[in-house]
């Protein structure tokens, strides 16, 4: 399998079988030899938020792994990472390594000095052969790189129906004014032009605070972005008091979106592609992730029937930056088997299985375009790979009382008809000391 398993093949086992071990309301995959005979020093084990379809991959990721080196993976799914980690590492259980989706709890436990910095047993230059300089910086902490990329998630999409947008004779905007004019034209023409859905259970209204990460790296750049995550400008600023109102002229106007305010805040954000694909269209706009391909309508030809392009950049002299979540990888314990995983994890070889997949895209600079099933999720890579700067979603990395707290309730607020200032008020007075 490569230069990896030349430089770390032991003892290979000669199948690898994943079997199921329920704990709790978590699903362990063990990679295993049917042989047996492993001791707990030839093992290494994973916490991860993939559930479901995500294990599936995980398994595929894994088996050549194990296979090749003979070390068995344990890897524990929990949709409550967040809350079960900091409980297993404050009781002496932490597990080998931990798939983050928040880099910002990375930080925590890195400040901590509860992690292993992996550019103490990885080159850097060896680093930067498989990320960008974007991606090695959000895996930083005070100058030490803690993080493997493992996938990642583009935000900043625009999805549209090809045939309806064909048939209609409009053009993909390449600018901010030129996609606020065509929202005109098709009201103009007696259409709608956006569809937005932020119900999501208790995390309903991230999908607002996405629309404002995107426009404030629009409008201020990647600087005051991050000073605004790191709260070294207040969230009652000016600078984002213009990008709620930039998305409350999208939002807030009854003639721009499909259902007008409540059926944003009613619409799940799943469901919210659906009038798309209508006849006639509900609307020829949605603004969403790349895993949105897995909510749309189980008719629509994914290569043949929708389409996507970047969200415009609003000022020239920012480029067009691109909004992304992912999951990064870092090490509690620092054993061979732990590191030998984390180099696999950085491979071209890991990557390209999970880039086959389809849904999520792979930020290693290594991951051929010919890895990706379909043209939709080869151009969100070609996206991500020429993107003028990438930024990992704000609300992930601030303090979970304000990220996944007062900055939803407060998009549901402000698109329920809150004025803007009492709504950034709240979120700013939430902050933690």
């Amino acid at each position: 399998m490569g230069e990896f398993f030349a430089k770390f093949r032991t003892k290979p086992a000669p199948s690898t079988v994943f079997t199921p071990v329920f704990l709790g309301l978590s699903l362990v995959l063990v990679a295993c030899s049917p042989k047996g005979g492993e001791t707990k020093s030839n093992t290494v084990t994973i916490l991860g938020v993939m559930t479901g379809e995500g294990e599936q991959i995980m398994e595929q990721i894994l088996e050549p792994f194990t296979k090749e080196t003979g070390i068995k993976v344990v890897y524990e799914a929990s949709s409550d990472f967040a809350t079960l980690l900091p409980v297993l590492v404050e009781s002496g259980n932490a597990p080998d390594l931990a798939m983050f989706p928040q880099p910002g709890l990375m930080a925590d436990f890195a400040r901590e000095g509860q992690l292993v910095p992996v550019d103490t047993f990885m080159d850097k230059s060896q680093l930067s052969a498989a990320y960008s300089q974007n991606w090695l910086d959000l895996a930083t902490v005070d100058s030490k790189v803690y993080g493997v990329w493992i996938r990642a998630a583009v935000k900043s999409l625009v999805w549209y129906n090809r045939a309806a947008f064909k048939a209609a004779g409009y053009k993909i905007p390449t600018t901010w004014n030129e996609m606020m004019a065509l929202s005109d034209q098709i009201v103009a023409d007696g259409g709608v032009p956006w569809c937005i859905g932020i119900e999501s259970g208790a995390a309903t209204g991230w999908v607002g605070t996405d629309w404002i990460e995107d426009i404030m790296l629009r409008t201020v750049g990647g600087e005051v972005y991050d000073q605004w995550v790191a709260h070294k400008i207040p969230f009652n600023h000016p600078a984002v008091k213009n990008a709620f109102e930039q998305f409350g002229n999208i939002a807030l106007n009854p003639k721009y979106v499909f259902g007008g305010t409540v059926g944003i805040i009613s619409t799940p954000f799943g469901d919210a592609t659906a009038p798309l694909f209508d006849n006639p269209p509900g609307c020829y706009l949605h603004r969403q992730a790349s895993f949105i391909t897995s909510f749309l309508p189980k008719d629509v030809a994914l290569d043949k029937d929708v389409s996507i392009f970047l969200l415009p950049g609003i000022k020239q002299e920012l480029g067009v930056p691109v909004l992304v979540s992912g999951i990064v990888t870092a090490m509690f314990k620092d054993t061979p088997e732990a590191r030998k995983l984390m180099e696999y994890l950085s491979t071209a070889q890991a990557h390209t299985i999970w880039a086959s997949q389809g849904d999520y895209v792979s930020p290693h600079k290594q991951v051929s375009l010919d890895a990706y099933p379909n043209d939709i999720v080869k151009r969100q890579a070609e996206i991500l790979a020429n993107a003028d700067m990438v930024r990992f979603d704000g609300s992930d990395m601030m303090p979970g009382a304000v990220g996944t707290g007062t900055f939803w309730s407060g998009i549901v607020d402000y698109i329920g008809g809150t004025d803007v200032d009492t709504v950034l008020k709240t979120i700013e007075d939430s902050w933690p000391d």
